[in-house]
């Protein structure tokens, strides 16, 4: 049996939940979300708790799926989800203008990036950004889509990373040529 599956959610003071088949809403201080059920999983509401219940064997491999579904709206609508991004290298900055941020990658032209609906971008230093809202699948997209605009470079690890990711450098020509290849 799942041992996600099984585990509680804990639905804190101040966040309703209306289960409905095939979904739950989920409303909280932060936001408000919709989160579509899979077949064969129910929802009990228990008193402060939620508990995933499958039908049968047969969709034990999204009973832990749903759980973590839901208790990710949970979360996020009470404290919400960030992600760090850092900008590395000379003359690449990133400046908040409205609901736009502009990047100075290294290209030819600025890069203008729209924000989302339901996300928040703060600009530190120009070099460090932060993104933030209720959705967790939704925020790390954004994160993921802002590193692709210029993904770390592996000779000279420039580029937009996520803060705390490990890169593997490589060694470049001159590294080659000591080794003996």
């Amino acid at each position: 049996m799942s041992r996600i599956g099984r585990k509680p959610i804990v639905v804190p003071a101040g966040v309703k939940i209306q289960i409905a088949s095939g979904s739950v809403d989920v409303q909280g201080p932060k936001g408000k979300m919709n989160v579509k059920l899979p077949a064969g999983i129910t929802l009990e509401q228990k008193g402060a708790e939620l508990h995933a219940v499958r039908q049968d064997d047969d969709h034990a491999a999204l009973h832990g799926l749903a759980r973590a579904l839901v208790a990710n709206a949970v979360q996020g609508v009470t404290s919400g989800f960030k992600k760090d991004l850092d900008i590395v290298g000379v003359g690449y900055r990133a400046e908040l203008k409205g609901k736009f941020v502009n990047f100075a990658l290294g290209y030819s032209h600025p890069v203008v990036f729209p924000i989302p609906e339901g996300i928040q971008i703060t600009v530190d230093k120009q070099t460090h950004l932060t993104v933030s809202g209720f959705d967790r699948g939704l925020v790390g997209q954004v994160s993921a889509d802002i590193r692709s605009l210029r993904p770390p470079d592996p000779y000279k690890q420039k580029g937009v990373r996520i803060t705390g990711e490990r890169l593997k450098k490589k060694a470049g020509k001159a590294g080659a040529a000591k080794t003996g290849a």
